[in-house]
């Protein structure tokens, strides 16, 4: 589930910083750039475990700053796909089961990789396992807050870095309006849906797998 990564990056320490220590002043440089940031292809950034290299300092003309390439080990989380993790329900819609890990929110459980049969009941918006026993079929509701036990299937990594500027952000050429763009509408009301730099897909549909309630009983 969490793996340390060696990384390299050049820290930039102000000048108000000098009088503490350079290892110090990196930590907190480090932690506050990537701490509970996503990395793309690598995973959640949790917190540095140790700087296993300073490089020599470097201040340039126009920035009283220090510069210092810096190689380090990172604690990520970056569970490997088959892992079976163990969560809460943090809701459910039509597109399957949300899951969270307190620190980590985006675990979609879909559908197709609930325990079957499985039906979305509308009224309380939430999956239930129809459950088939030898008295019939028991509804086993897959409720808020409830444990689930899951494996990773699938892991969606998206670049969700800033572009550069669009043709209509370009100087105006001469005899061109220099009137700026209307903005473009809010997200809420474009229907857009801010997507998630990294999230897991998950499946629970093999014995042992789901609500933790259904096979500790």
């Amino acid at each position: 589930m969490f793996v340390l990564v060696e990384m390299v990056d050049t820290v930039r320490i102000p000048p108000w910083d000098f009088q503490r220590q350079l290892y110090e002043a990196v930590s907190d440089e480090l932690n506050k750039k990537l701490a509970n940031k996503v990395v793309y292809n690598v995973g959640l950034c949790i917190c540095l475990y140790d700087i296993t290299k300073l490089e020599d300092s470097y201040i340039f003309p126009g920035d009283g700053a220090s510069h210092t390439k810096v190689h380090f080990r990172y604690i990520v989380f970056h569970p490997f796909l088959e892992e079976i993790l163990v969560g809460k329900i943090k809701y459910c819609s039509q597109e399957g089961v949300h899951v969270t890990m307190g620190f980590f929110d985006d675990i979609l459980i879909p559908p197709e990789s609930l325990q079957q049969p499985t039906k979305f009941d509308e009224a309380e918006q939430v999956w239930l396992w129809e459950y088939e026993t030898d008295e019939g079929a028991h509804d086993l509701y897959m409720d808020q807050g409830e444990e689930i036990r899951f494996r990773v299937a699938d892991e969606i990594f998206v670049d969700t870095s800033p572009t550069g500027p669009t043709a209509e952000e370009k100087p105006a050429q001469p005899g061109q309006s220099t009137a700026p763009p209307p903005p473009p509408p809010p997200a809420q009301d474009s229907g857009e849906k801010k997507e998630a730099p990294y999230t897991l897909i998950g499946t629970i549909c093999e014995p042992g797998l789901g609500l933790l309630s259904w096979w500790n009983n």
